[in-house]
């Protein structure tokens, strides 16, 4: 199988950067398959570039190679590394993007990008991306190891991404990021609710705001209010019927959700 590069950056399409990048990929691996997650990520939103990284890397082919730049670090002495999870490899500037990737598949191998024959010529303090993150993982698609990119670490900077908290009858987490339709994802997975009972009724609130009802499908939602429904990666989604929940709550990232048995 052809290797697999996905990208992950908050460049845009306007600009000529996510382009730029695919271009020194292919000069170094012609063969390559690549691969756009997205490149819209919110300018500089580092946690919003975990999170989506996290929501789809499973769904790629084993062996494939991740390049997440969310950088507003670029140019400081903040390090690039590359990190292998036995079914994945990835590579990123140090500053927590990976955070959520790793804390689910904890790495067997961590290198600091520190061979300079592995990264373009002359690196730019303001383009990492192109010319230090872009040619490592070119040269691990060709076959490269990731020993030869540069020496061994221990560790990485991580964020402080909140896990849900659950007692006998109630889960408390908080929206962890609003989709472009206005959904409302929190971190409260199915199973954790399942624990308050396979049958319980339960009530949900979020922001200080009830819930209407918990439903199976978007078509399911009230028709003018807002309801609750267990999305594509299992957790608990707040949206609205063809409408932004987010816009109708005024509720965004951070905010809290609580679900408590009735």
């Amino acid at each position: 199988m052809r290797p697999i590069i996905a990208l992950l950056t908050d460049f845009g399409s306007e600009d000529h950067y996510a382009g730029t990048m695919k271009g020194v990929i292919l000069g170094i691996c012609p063969d390559v398959t690549l691969v756009d997650i997205t490149h819209d990520i919110p300018p500089h939103d580092v946690m919003a570039g975990a999170l989506e990284l996290a929501a789809s890397y499973r769904y790629f082919p084993a062996g494939t190679i991740f390049v997440a730049v969310v950088d507003p670090g670029v140019g400081s002495a903040r390090r690039g590394f590359a990190a292998d999870t036995g079914d994945y490899r990835f590579v990123a500037p140090d500053n927590g993007v990976l955070t959520q990737v790793l804390r689910e598949s904890p790495p067997k191998k961590i290198v600091e990008l520190t061979e300079r024959r592995y990264a373009r010529p002359t690196v730019s303090r303001t383009f990492e991306g192109r010319d230090r993150f872009a040619p490592a993982a070119a040269w691990i698609a060709k076959g490269t190891q990731l020993s030869a990119l540069g020496r061994p670490i221990g560790d990485v900077q991580k964020l402080d991404i909140p896990v849900a908290e659950a007692d006998a009858d109630s889960v408390r987490g908080v929206v962890m990021r609003v989709d472009r339709f206005g959904n409302l994802v929190t971190n409260i997975d199915r199973k954790t609710v399942e624990r308050l009972g396979q049958h319980a009724a339960i009530t949900i609130d979020a922001g200080g705001q009830r819930i209407e009802r918990l439903v199976a499908t978007y078509a399911e939602l009230p028709a003018e209010g807002v309801g609750a429904l267990f999305g594509s990666t299992d957790h608990l989604e707040i949206a609205a019927s063809s409408s932004s929940a987010a816009g109708r709550l005024g509720l965004t990232r951070g905010a809290p959700v609580t679900v408590t048995r009735a």
